[in-house]
């Protein structure tokens, strides 16, 4: 059982209303941001496209570290050690 599950019922719908506060938040929070992008010239296409194109970066990024990672293994080094091989920077 989960540690909610055992919780008295006022204190797990205590903890309920607490996540649903935080995520109204965070949704007035997501609005104002989207609004000041919208104000700065900004479009919800232009936003859209923009978040796609980070997580295909995300995801190519991804597979080229585990790329990095098989092979560190193969050739017995850790994968900070081949970056210099790629001049690929820490940061990358």
């Amino acid at each position: 059982p989960s540690p909610r599950s055992c919780q008295p019922n006022g204190a797990n719908e205590e903890a309920l209303q607490y996540e649903i506060e935080e995520l109204k938040q965070k949704d007035l929070a997501l609005d104002q941001e989207i609004a000041q992008l919208l104000s700065e010239g900004y479009s919800l296409e232009e936003l859209e496209k923009h978040i796609s194109l980070l997580h295909e970066y995300n995801d190519i990024k991804d597979a080229g570290q585990m790329l990095l990672g098989k092979l560190a293994v193969i050739r017995g080094v850790t994968t900070k050690q081949l970056y210099p091989e790629y001049d690929l920077e820490l940061s990358d």
